[in-house]
């Protein structure tokens, strides 16, 4: 399926999901997190192309800016609890390290090439004044189908690893955590976040891969062809850090213990979250610096874990809504947007920033640039539902017209 972001659509998380609460709650907190991460998105891009540049001097668009900056870890972060969910479902059918490598690396494949055609169907839409090197920017597309691939290459050694060390049981006989070696699954991941975000402040800076061609070095800092890495990309470092936090994630929340006490564990996040913020404000304010060139808003460490806090905190919350809220009370707009994120992602650019934009760049003010967000928030959630609903609707067309007397 190629109009949900990855191993995150309805049709893949319930095979994968088995537990003994109702699997609707469980699927509708990842569906309503990437919607609130489509709406941060459309919010974001809205404002960024209508406002005029005197509007752009608010307080009102620092705002609308910061919370850009929640979409893409969260895009990340969700790829990779789902890639979790859909590796351990692999495991339990008993396949061999090295075809769920393939599988899962395939499928990142997939979404890679996805990111690729975009940036072909971006400059085609922008023929005649976008640059020629904007088709090998590095989006946030691409560093999903890299994140997917690199998982599945850790899972795939883990894997390994764990088979030389233990026999291989029929999947009839696997029970509980035995069916995937859960524990060092989640500390592989650990590790590789925790690597990522370490390493990123000497690769932006003094270990940058100079000797690389820019469209290689981009995906490792975002350098692009501008000398220096540029914050508005999405290399490797940090980003990926992002999907192996959730792959951890993933893998915690769908072991037989934490299923078994799922509200309780839920909670144990949120706490976690907010001592990762606490943990990283106090890192901060120390003294001593590690790295000789320190920036905390786009490549320290520090930033990473505070971002990872707040991603853990908005998993709380949203676990919290949809099973005690309003969220599956009736119609969700926002569960809507998450089950065609992808296609909700591709389609909102071309009407903000392409030519067929519904406003005039630069040219609003806030009030206008608001309505315009109204409009492509109700076409995108009209395209999302015809997307996930397109097979009842054309259903109960063909039944309509089986009743339709003949002239």
């Amino acid at each position: 399926m190629i109009f949900s972001l990855p191993y995150t659509s309805p049709g893949r998380l319930s095979v994968a999901m088995t537990s003994p609460q109702p699997v609707k709650h469980r699927l509708a907190y990842i569906d309503w997190m990437r919607g609130l991460a489509c709406l941060l998105m459309f919010q974001t891009h809205c404002y960024d192309s209508w406002l005029a540049p005197a509007a752009r001097q608010s307080r009102f668009f620092m705002y609308s800016q910061l919370g850009g900056t929640f979409p893409a870890p969260l895009f990340l972060f969700l790829a990779g609890v789902s890639f979790a969910l859909v590796t351990e479902k692999l495991w339990q059918k008993d396949l061999p390290p090295s075809q769920i490598a393939r599988t899962t690396i395939v499928r990142g494949a997939e979404i890679f090439g996805f990111g690729l055609l975009f940036r072909v169907q971006e400059f085609a839409v922008s023929w005649g004044w976008a640059p020629k090197s904007d088709l090998l920017r590095v989006d946030i597309l691409n560093t999903i189908g890299l994140s997917m691939m690199l998982m599945g290459v850790v899972c795939w050694m883990v894997g390994l690893i764990v088979s030389d060390r233990q026999p291989s049981l029929p999947g009839t006989l696997r029970q509980g955590s035995e069916a995937i070696p859960r524990t060092p699954m989640v500390m592989a991941a650990l590790l590789t976040a925790a690597t990522i975000s370490l390493l990123t402040p000497l690769l932006w800076t003094t270990w940058r891969p100079r000797f690389l061609p820019w469209p290689l070095e981009s995906y490792i800092n975002g350098v692009h062809n501008l000398g220096t890495p540029q914050a508005w990309l999405f290399p490797i470092f940090p980003w990926t850090a992002f999907a192996f936090a959730g792959l951890a994630t993933g893998f915690i929340l769908q072991s037989p213990w934490a299923r078994a006490r799922e509200a309780k564990v839920f909670v144990s996040i949120g706490v976690a979250g907010v001592i990762f913020i606490e943990l990283s404000r106090w890192l901060d304010a120390m003294p001593t610096r590690v790295y000789s060139i320190y920036d905390y808003w786009h490549t320290s460490p520090q930033f990473f874990l505070i971002r990872v806090g707040m991603l853990l905190l908005i998993l709380t919350g949203s676990y919290a809504w949809c099973r005690w809220g309003l969220a599956q009370r009736g119609f969700s707009p926002i569960i809507q947007l998450g089950q065609a994120s992808l296609l909700v992602y591709w389609v909102h650019i071309e009407f903000v920033y392409g030519r067929v934009s519904i406003l005039p760049k630069h040219g609003e003010g806030i009030r206008g640039a608001t309505l315009g967000l109204a409009i492509i928030f109700l076409a995108m959630l009209a395209l999302a539902y015809v997307r996930t609903h397109f097979e009842q609707i054309k259903t109960l067309y063909r039944s309509r017209m089986q009743l339709k007397p003949a002239p």
